[in-house]
């Protein structure tokens, strides 16, 4: 089982090594990553040296591009939901767009951090327009709450890797259960299962051995595919389609 997950693993860093591409554009290294962004384009980020080391930035994309799309994030609520997910990922906003500095030495971890927050981003605002009442995160947060289960919010954990990876909710052991740990994913495709996949395999060395993983998928308005499922199983997270999610209510309660 080591070995068909290691592989596993091998072949996601080969599959990224061979599809990032890099290009020149003045002073700025445009970075072409494989990862999908909403619209099915490849997510570009934007590297620079400074006096300290290297500016990392989306050059403002992510946000704009949401905002063009009806969805603003004026609101109390989604501004503090926007700065406690960057803030997970050590990402500051400057003036719309999502930055973060680097050394040489830690260039991986801060493009890893970088490249995971426009990800949370896009998938946490994806479809809150203003004929959208609510955002998915918040539709989870209100039925925990309705069910009185105890969770501490974007939790964030450091993976043998020495990547940080930051989940949606932690629920504490009990007698009952182990640690149990939720990811929410709003529009599962392959990135955000492999993305969700990857920071549970580089963390569960450094969680208890039986803590679980969950992902809630949002299914109320697309099928989920069985590609998504798998990828999520393959990597012992447990997928929980958002319409049947009174299944596992008993075991996040207890």
């Amino acid at each position: 089982m080591i070995q068909d997950i290691q592989k596993l693993l091998d072949d996601y860093n080969v599959w990224l090594k061979d599809k990032t591409v890099l290009r020149q554009v003045d002073k700025w290294v445009e970075i072409t990553t494989p990862y999908l962004d909403r619209h099915n384009d490849y997510i570009q980020i934007y590297a620079q040296q400074s006096s300290s080391g290297f500016v990392l930035t989306d050059d403002g994309y992510t946000i704009d591009d949401l905002e063009q799309c009806g969805c603003k994030l004026n609101s109390p609520k989604r501004q503090d939901l926007l700065e406690m997910t960057l803030n997970g990922f050590g990402i500051k906003l400057n003036d719309q767009r999502l930055e973060v500095h680097a050394s040489a030495d830690n260039f991986a971890l801060r493009k890893h951090n970088l490249i995971q927050a426009v990800l949370a981003v896009n998938d946490m605002f994806y479809l809150a327009s203003p004929m959208v009442s609510s955002l998915f995160y918040e539709d989870v947060v209100s039925w925990l709450d309705l069910h009185d289960i105890r969770y501490t919010p974007k939790a964030k954990f450091t993976g043998k890797s020495t990547f940080d990876h930051l989940f949606d909710f932690v629920i504490p052991k009990s007698r009952k259960q182990p640690e149990r740990i939720i990811q929410t994913i709003n529009r599962p495709n392959r990135d955000t299962a492999q993305a969700i996949a990857f920071s549970w395999f580089d963390t569960k060395e450094v969680r208890s051995p039986d803590s679980k993983v969950y992902a809630i998928l949002n299914d109320s308005e697309h099928k989920v595919s069985a590609a998504v499922t798998d990828a999520l199983t393959n990597y012992d997270v447990l997928p929980i389609f958002w319409s049947k999610r009174e299944k596992v209510l008993e075991e996040l309660a207890a």
